[in-house]
């Protein structure tokens, strides 16, 4: 063990294994009714709510410690209209063969295309980007380690945390995404990770079929 600073770990609750098991059974059904949605209802989210998700994104463990993130949480209804401008001029050559036959044709069943409205419509966006130099501390200019892997985590937790305050996502990548260094007005040592829409469902939201359909267990776990 390093000499460097620790602390007893305090805050750890110990539960009986009947506990764990009810408490597993209860998360799976909660995050199983976790669905990306494309028709977001333009009802406000309050900006609390945003800021207490980012937080625990915040919690995700990151190489090194350097939590290599940044979230920019998009409520202007002005800037979120030229995301999603520039989200469709993009997307517009992706759908009409940037993407090749292959890629297009898996999407097929999700009925996606170029429109993208719930860029607009939806409360908020929230911008996520990566961080090529950073540090714990602020103006640290350190190489940042594992960040794909670490921005990822923080995304998880933060696309947890907002289900979990009852709230409905999608994630979004419109490739590709420097438009959004621009529009967030981020630095250049940082590069969009992706896109998240936030909000509440619109009535007629509806779920593809195809993206009900996961793997089961045996096909996705192996245990030795």
């Amino acid at each position: 063990m390093s000499e460097e600073a620790h602390y007893p770990l305090t805050d750890f609750i110990t539960f009986t294994e009947q506990q764990m098991l009810a408490r597993s059974e209860e998360y799976l059904e909660e995050i199983k009714r976790r669905h990306s949605i494309r028709k977001f209802s333009d009802k406000a989210v309050p900006k609390e709510i945003i800021e207490n998700c980012i937080k625990a994104a915040g919690t995700a463990p990151s190489g090194a410690n350097h939590q290599p993130w940044h979230f920019v949480a998009l409520n202007n209804a002005d800037i979120k209209r030229q995301v999603r401008e520039q989200a469709e001029i993009h997307e517009q050559g992706f759908y009409e063969g940037r993407a090749g036959d292959e890629w297009l044709e898996a999407l097929k069943p999700l009925g996606t295309d170029a429109n993208k409205p719930f860029l607009e419509h939806a409360p908020w966006l929230i911008a996520v980007f990566s961080q090529k130099k950073g540090g714990i501390n602020p103006g640290d200019q350190n190489t940042n380690y594992y960040v794909h892997e670490s921005v990822g985590l923080a995304t998880g937790f933060l696309i947890n945390a907002l289900h979990h305050s009852g709230l409905a996502t999608l994630t979004h990548t419109p490739k590709p995404m420097q438009f959004l260094t621009k529009i967030c007005q981020r630095p250049d040592n940082e590069r969009p990770f992706m896109l998240l829409v936030v909000g509440y469902p619109a009535e007629d939201a509806t779920i593809p079929h195809h993206a009900t359909v996961k793997k089961p267990l045996e096909s996705i776990a192996t245990f030795l």
